[in-house]
């Protein structure tokens, strides 16, 4: 089974890159961020015309999260429990039943926090907080899991091009990376990071001053797994081909490859 995160930063807007994505990677899950439209302007007729059930949590303009799946979706769950007065549409959860047992995918999109300064990084602070005590409840479940997502954190410097320029940001300040870390003190284990210590393995650059030319990239795409999905994880790549496409998003997909059996 290969599951799969991608920014998309806006779904109408990129569609042609995901179907062509969608065919090239041939990926059984996807976890969409940043659709960017409510869920009745989502484009699923052709989505669903490559074999996929389609599950959105959208909203106007902003934010919104997706689920793409080769597989029935048994349960579909829109936002992260802990706080009743967040809108925001940036958490969905699927769940998939396997020969044995079930495989729940969260689509996560954290967020941002920037400028640091402002009410937007204590919301971050508390949006990763919320997310560490719901996956401290799953775990106890002992299925496999996975947080599969735009983290908006740059968990460690070889993260990042330019370690020096980001040490404000909010993506990379010591409570972000802590918070992260704090995931992963859970027994979550950063997909990615089980396969290569590697350098270099971006997931963004930004459409200013050429980073994607210049290659100043950063890492906040992850695939976080709990200890029953990591015992399964056969492969990592990440697709960085696509960031060089015709008005492409400034993120690129990330996959990985379990081995899961669906029922």
């Amino acid at each position: 089974m290969r599951i799969a995160t991608w920014n998309v930063n806006s779904v109408r807007q990129r569609l042609d890159h995901l179907l062509t994505w969608l065919q090239d990677c041939q990926p059984d899950v996807v976890c969409l961020q940043e659709i960017k439209c409510v869920d009745e302007a989502f484009p699923r007729e052709p989505i669903e015309a490559l074999g996929y059930n389609v599950v959105t949590h959208g909203q106007k303009t902003f934010n919104g999260v997706a689920l793409l799946s080769k597989h029935p979706l048994e349960e579909a769950t829109p936002r992260l429990a802990g706080d009743e007065s967040d809108v925001h549409a940036r958490f969905l959860e699927g769940v998939i039943s396997l020969k044995r047992g079930v495989v729940r995918v969260a689509c996560l999109y954290l967020p941002n926090g920037n400028p640091v300064g402002s009410e937007k990084y204590p919301y971050k602070l508390s949006w990763m907080s919320r997310l560490l005590q719901y996956s401290k409840e799953r775990m106890k479940t002992e299925e496999p899991l996975i947080l599969a997502g735009d983290f908006n954190v740059i968990p460690q410097p070889e993260d990042v091009h330019n370690p020096a320029a980001w040490v404000d940001d909010a993506l990379f300040r010591p409570e972000t990376r802590e918070s992260f870390q704090a995931l992963l003190g859970l027994g979550l284990t950063d997909a990615l990071r089980a396969t290569t210590d590697a350098p270099g393995q971006y997931t963004f650059w930004d459409y200013q001053a050429g980073a994607w030319q210049k290659n100043w990239g950063i890492r906040i795409d992850h695939l976080l797994l709990s200890p029953q999905a990591a015992d399964r994880l056969r492969g990592v790549g990440i697709d960085s081909y696509v960031r060089n496409w015709e008005k492409p998003s400034d993120h690129v997909p990330v996959w990985a490859d379990f081995d899961l059996e669906t029922a």
